[in-house]
This record gives C-alpha cells, sequence and structure tokens, in this order.
C-alpha cells in the first residue's frame, strides 16, 4: 500500500509540475519569434519584409522583382548606396533557384540627413530596395514545382543618434504559376522613387553636362536638360561616387537659362577621382519635411569630370591616424615593422610574439575562469601524492592537452578568417550552445565532486572505469577541458600577440599559439616534475574526500559565470531556460543513482520530464533576443556609455570631442573585472567628464564581423582592447589589465 501511494503521489506531483512547467514556457518565451524562415524580421528600430512582384508568373521573358521593404521607428532611418559621412549601405544576399539571377538594388531617391557638422543620405519611414530578377530560359523548376524559394540574407545600419548594425534571414516561397501582383502598389511606387536619367534614352550621360575642378578644392558643376518644371527651384545633389564631395558643406547655385550650375566644395577626405561622376538632382526638400514616401522626383546625371584633381587622402580601410597607431603599435609590440603576410616575422618580432604568448599563457593560471580546471588537477595531486612516475606522465599529459588544443583551435581561426569568417579569439564562446554544453558538463562535475552520484553506479564497469585504466588520456582531455574555458581570458602581453597571428604565415602562428598552451600548462608540468610539490602535500586518509567536496563549489561557481554569459546573448528567458535544464538534468542523474524500485520509477519519471523540458525550453537557450531598447537619455547621463557602431567613433571625433571606446565581451572575465574596478574608479569617471570624453562600449558577447573587424584593425584578435580617440592625433590602445594610473595618465594628454 505504501509502495502504491508513493507511485500514484509520484505521478501526481510529475502531472502537476509538467503543467506548471508548460503554462510557464508558453507563458514566457512562447510569444517570442525569430525572423529564420519567415518573410518578415521586426525590431525595436525597424520592420523588414522580404516582397515580391511577378504579375504574369515566373517565366522566362516576364517581369520578376523582388524587394526588402523596411518599415523604420520615428527617427530612425538607413542608408543609401552612398552614405554619406557615416553609415553603411544596406546589403542583399540572395540564394535563388536555378535560372534566377537577381541584379542590383534600383535605389530609391534618399534624403539627406543632417547630423551635427556631418551629413548622410539614406531613408526614413517606409522605403523599398527593389531588386529585377531575370528569369533564363534554362529556369526548370520540374513539372510538380509549384513554388520557388526565395532565400535572402540582408543587413542593414539602423541609426538615429547612436546606430544599431541588424541583419536578418528571410525566406519566401513564390508561385511559379499563379499570379504575384498583392505587393503591387509598393513596387510601382518605388519604380517612381527611382531617379530617371535627365534625358530620356541617354542612361543619364548629357552633351555638354560637367564638373569642372577649380582652385583645387571646388568641383564647378553644369547640368543640361532637366526638366522645365525645376528651372528657378534650389536642388538637391546626391554623388553616388563616396568621399568625393564635402557632404554638409554649403554650397551656391544658380540657373542660367536651362542650365543648372553649382560650386561644391571637395572632401578634405577625398579619396576617390573619377573621371565620370553620377549624380542625382532633386527639388530641395522643405523644412520639416516629414518621414512619409517621398514625393519628389530624381533626375540622373553623369558628368564628365575636366581638370586634374588634387593630390588625395589614401585609400584604406581605417583612418590615416588610425593607421599611425597601428604602426606605433605594430613597433611597440615587436620592435620592428609590421610584417606582411606570407613573409613571416622578423627574428626580433616572433621572438616577442612567442615570448608575449608564453607570459601570457602563465597568467592564464591566475584568471578566475582556470581554477575549476586546477581544482581537478589538485584533486589529483592528492590522490597520487606519493607517485613521482604517476605526477611525470600526467603532467605531460596534460601539456600535449593544452598544447594541441591551443594549435587546433587556432588552426580552426585561421582557417575560418581564410574562408572570410569574420572570427576573433574566444569566438567559441560566442556561441550560446557552446556556452550551454559547458554549463552543462560542469554542472556533472560538480555533482560528482559533491558525492550526489558516482559514475559506476550507471554506467557499464568498462565505461566507469576509464579514468582509473587510463589516466594519461584523462589527464589530456582535462588539459582539453582547461583550454575550452581559459581561452578566452585574456591577460597582459597576450593581445598584441594574438593580433599579430593574424599577419603571420601560418608555421608562426602556430608557433605562437603553442607558446601560449605551453605557459599555462607549465606551472602543472614544473611541479609534476619537482619533487617538493609532491613531498609538501599531505598523505592520503580521510581528508580527501571532504576536500573533493569542497571542489565541487569552484564548479557550480562556473556555472554560476557561464549561465550570467548565456543570458548576455540570449536574454533573461535564454537563462532561465538554461537553468532550468540543468535542474533537470541534475534530477536526471540523481535519479539514476539510486537502487532497486526507487531508481526505475524515478528515472522513468525524470527523463520524461527531462525530455519535456528540452523540447519546451531547449530552442530559447539558443535563440537571439529581441534587441535591446535605445538606451533612455535618463541612463545615457547615468553611465554615460553608449553602443558602438562602425564609424562612430570617427564621427564624434570629426566634431572635435575625445572618444573612449571599450570593446568588451559578457564570458572575458578580464573584462569585467576593469569594468568594476578601474573603469567604476571615481577619479577616472571624474577625468572622463572633465574632458569631455564620449564613452562607447563594443560588446562582443555575441559574434560581430563589425567588432571583429575593428579589432583586427587595431592589430588585436580579441577582448579586451581599451582605445582613446583623439582629434588630430593617432589613437592610444591602452593595456588588457587597466590601472588607474595608466588610465588617468592617458586622459590627461587629451
Amino acid at each position: 500500500m505504501p509502495s502504491r501511494l508513493f507511485h500514484r503521489l509520484a505521478a501526481t506531483l510529475f502531472f502537476i509540475a509538467a503543467s506548471a512547467l508548460w503554462t510557464s514556457a508558453i507563458a514566457q518565451l512562447g510569444t517570442k519569434t525569430t525572423g529564420q524562415g519567415t518573410s518578415v524580421v521586426t525590431t525595436p528600430y525597424v520592420r523588414a519584409e522580404l516582397l515580391a512582384h511577378a504579375p504574369q508568373g515566373v517565366a522566362p521573358g516576364q517581369p520578376l522583382w523582388l524587394g526588402l521593404q523596411i518599415t523604420h521607428q520615428p527617427e530612425w532611418h538607413t542608408y543609401w548606396k552612398n552614405p554619406g559621412d557615416s553609415g553603411l549601405p544596406t546589403d542583399l544576399a540572395w540564394t535563388l533557384p536555378a535560372g534566377l539571377d537577381a541584379g542590383e538594388i534600383a535605389w530609391p531617391l534618399p534624403k539627406k540627413i543632417p547630423i551635427g557638422t556631418l551629413a548622410n543620405y539614406g531613408y526614413e519611414g517606409t522605403v523599398l530596395l527593389p531588386v529585377p530578377v531575370t528569369v533564363a530560359s534554362t529556369f526548370a523548376p520540374g513539372p510538380l514545382a509549384k513554388d520557388a524559394t526565395i532565400k535572402l540574407r540582408a543587413s542593414w545600419l539602423v541609426c538615429r543618434k547612436e546606430c544599431i548594425p541588424e541583419e536578418g534571414e528571410f525566406t519566401l516561397q513564390l508561385p511559379i504559376q499563379s499570379t504575384t501582383a498583392l505587393n503591387g502598389a509598393a513596387f510601382e511606387a518605388a519604380a517612381k522613387a527611382l531617379p530617371q536619367p535627365v534625358l530620356a534614352g541617354t542612361n543619364g550621360v548629357v552633351p555638354d553636362s560637367q564638373a569642372q575642378i577649380a582652385d583645387g578644392n571646388l568641383l564647378n558643376v553644369s547640368v543640361q536638360g532637366l526638366p522645365v518644371a525645376l528651372r528657378g527651384k534650389t536642388l538637391d545633389l546626391f554623388p553616388e561616387t563616396a568621399e568625393v564631395i564635402d557632404n554638409a558643406a554649403q554650397w551656391k547655385q544658380a540657373w542660367n537659362g536651362s542650365v543648372w550650375t553649382a560650386q561644391i566644395p571637395l572632401s578634405a577626405q577625398r579619396s576617390a577621382s573619377p573621371s565620370l561622376m553620377p549624380v542625382v538632382l532633386a527639388e530641395q526638400a522643405a523644412p520639416g519635411h516629414g518621414t512619409g514616401p517621398d514625393a519628389r522626383t530624381g533626375y540622373r546625371a553623369e558628368l564628365k569630370v575636366l581638370g586634374t584633381w588634387p593630390q588625395g587622402a589614401s585609400v584604406a580601410a581605417v583612418s590615416p591616424a588610425l593607421e599611425a597607431a597601428l604602426k606605433a603599435n605594430a613597433a611597440q609590440a615587436g620592435g620592428a615593422a609590421t610584417p606582411t603576410t606570407g613573409s613571416g616575422a622578423s627574428s626580433l618580432t616572433l621572438t616577442a610574439a612567442l615570448l608575449g604568448a608564453l607570459l601570457g599563457g602563465l597568467i592564464l593560471n591566475l584568471m578566475p575562469c582556470v581554477f575549476p580546471v586546477l581544482a581537478i588537477k589538485v584533486v589529483g595531486f592528492t590522490q597520487h601524492a606519493q607517485d613521482r612516475r604517476a605526477h611525470r606522465i600526467s603532467g605531460i599529459a596534460y601539456t600535449a592537452g593544452v598544447v594541441l588544443s591551443f594549435i587546433a583551435l587556432g588552426a580552426l581561426m585561421l582557417g575560418l578568417r581564410a574562408a572570410g569568417e569574420a572570427v576573433g579569439w574566444g569566438f567559441q564562446l560566442q556561441s550560446p550552445a557552446v556556452v550551454a554544453s559547458l554549463a552543462a558538463l560542469f554542472t556533472l562535475i560538480a555533482l560528482n565532486l559533491a558525492g550526489v552520484f558516482e559514475f559506476g553506479h550507471f554506467l557499464p564497469s568498462s565505461v566507469a572505469s576509464l579514468q582509473a585504466r587510463h589516466p594519461v588520456a584523462d589527464s589530456f582531455l582535462t588539459g582539453v577541458l582547461a583550454v575550452a574555458v581559459a581561452s578566452p581570458c585574456t591577460a597582459p602581453f597576450m593581445g598584441a600577440s594574438m593580433g599579430l597571428t593574424a599577419t603571420l604565415p601560418a608555421p608562426q602562428a602556430l608557433a605562437v599559439f603553442a607558446a601560449l598552451g605551453l605557459g599555462l600548462a607549465l606551472p602543472y608540468l614544473a611541479a609534476s616534475f619537482v619533487p617538493a610539490v609532491a613531498r609538501a602535500l599531505p598523505r592520503p586518509g580521510a581528508w580527501m574526500d571532504t576536500f573533493r567536496k569542497l571542489m565541487a563549489f569552484p564548479m557550480l561557481a562556473t556555472v554560476v559565470w557561464l549561465v550570467w554569459v548565456l543570458g548576455q546573448q540570449s536574454g533573461i528567458d535564454g537563462a532561465g531556460a538554461l537553468l532550468i535544464l540543468l535542474v533537470g538534468l541534475s534530477l536526471v542523474v540523481w535519479a539514476l543513482s539510486l537502487a532497486g524500485r526507487a531508481r526505475v520509477w524515478m528515472a522513468t519519471v525524470s527523463i520524461a520530464a527531462m525530455a519535456l523540458l528540452v523540447w519546451a525550453f531547449a530552442p530559447h537557450v539558443t535563440n537571439m533576443p529581441a534587441a535591446q531598447a535605445a538606451t533612455s537619455s535618463s541612463q545615457v547621463s547615468a553611465t554615460g556609455w553608449q553602443p558602438w557602431a562602425p564609424g562612430a567613433a570617427e564621427q564624434i571625433v570629426a566634431g572635435g570631442r575625445p572618444v573612449f571606446v571599450d570593446f568588451t565581451a559578457a564570458w572575458c572575465v578580464t573584462c569585467q573585472y576593469n569594468k568594476k574596478t578601474t573603469l567604476a574608479d571615481a577619479n577616472v569617471v571624474a577625468d572622463l567628464q572633465t574632458k569631455n570624453v564620449a564613452l562607447l562600449r563594443a560588446d562582443w558577447t555575441r559574434r560581430d564581423p563589425a567588432i571583429t573587424a575593428a579589432l583586427a584593425s587595431l592589430g588585436r584578435s580579441g577582448v579586451p582592447v581599451y582605445v582613446f580617440y583623439r582629434p588630430g592625433k593617432p589613437p592610444v590602445v591602452l593595456t588588457e589589465v587597466l590601472s588607474v594610473d595608466e588610465v588617468r595618465a592617458t586622459i590627461a594628454q587629451l
């Protein structure tokens, strides 16, 4: 009877718990959607939708248009093909069935968007970016195919005062035979918004329309053939070629009969010298023009450039000031010029990189993220305190595991970079799935050390005894685990060495990774060969069980850290889902450790509950959360930090204000230490406010190609990185572990 009552009680509790978990899953997590596999992606700043227009179906010779329609929140905008002084144009990457070929974006007429002393060109309100698609005669979807699958990966930069890089993946099932014309009005409006040639049938090339270079810094523009309706009116000019004119400058314009003329200053940072300069002209928008669709008509002309262009700024991926800083950093790190890819580094540069990596690896042993792995090795020391031979073999195996894992991880990173992927050091913890897997692994280790279960209780004896029968393999795998959790924790002297690997030939780069691994393993390797260490340890006894259970707490602390990291990547729902799964995993492990009939019933119930939990909550662990709402003005004034975006620092510096950028990540322990100590120091904060320093924070917790590229341009491949940008001077890159004196001394020089 008691047994039957227990079974009924267990079944009732399981039903109640399952119902509660299901209700919670629906209420808390079920309302979130992502853009994966849909035609619509919605963020706090825009609504983006993939549209199609095929009035005669998908067939050779018939019109077919695709397009991305972006609806902006008030005061937010995205960019034209020439974004102006800052920003990035929207990029569309299509995956289409064989026989369909997408053309270029038919860019609608943009608007001029002044921002301080700068001017950008872009779109507000709702804009459709149409793309013509050619259907080849070879298009053969098959006799049973009804739809063509259209896939688009789009990226855009949406800005107000701050800028947010966003991207989305879109999928659309386009009927092949039937008409698709539901969005015909939107595509018709986009066609009207497309700038027209000044003279029909000329493609914009108008005789006697030209741009004459005068006085070295002016462009005298004259355009003929504009419509009569525009004569006498003030016009806006949008250059399709970037970095030629001063976009924000005030310039003179006039009408000489049917000829429109203007004197436009050249940009001080001009990098292009075109012989043919395409421009778009439109009637100047009235002040306070709304954010709805632009009713103006644009006209495109290609101007023949006369005269000789003055010497322009060199074309570079970074600003001249930043390029000077990179050379200074390279000289400081290696004592020689920056090596070029494939040519190898000088012996002095390579030696400095190897020593820096070795020292960085040594200091990694002091990082909190490595403590749990060292705890495992300490337990191993206590179990074989008097076995010198076992210590030495274990030390060699652990070192091999660390060094080979660092080489493999470095080779993977270099390979991904060579394939065009924007990844940097510590990239594995940018994946929520990896973070969640490590959290589950450390939870199991903690439960084992705490005595909740023993592997021998529910694993076959041949499997459970692997550790005892293969201590060398166990030590090797411990080294692999150490690299998995330690690699994102950068240390002093390590940043420059890791950044240098991007410029070195593969053998030299892998040697730097090997030196880093040797530095991490060196303390344990040395201890394994020094008898004094073994003699200093107490003899085995009952205290070892207490010590083993104590070591469970560093493991649990690591789980807390990993859950927090996941919360930064997947939001509070993702962290909550992971915690629920870890509780379910612990329940399964405990149930399997029981004996008799209780094990059968509890294991069945717990495994069923775990399956339900995985089904309901696992997807939320890796979900990309909706972007955080824009920082409120009160929050910005209280913290001073704003989100980083490509070009934001240069834009602020151009206005005469210094900028401090913190490249950080939630999984970077050094970053969090610096953030809570030096960057929060009252004297540092006061100095930053006194010098009116703009504070930008680049969060690399999740993979971000823009941040990866910015780090690479600074000669770094991991975080933390701290940079001061100064008007008229090269940027200053600080050390990884900040001190108050270092930061204050740099601020004093601004």
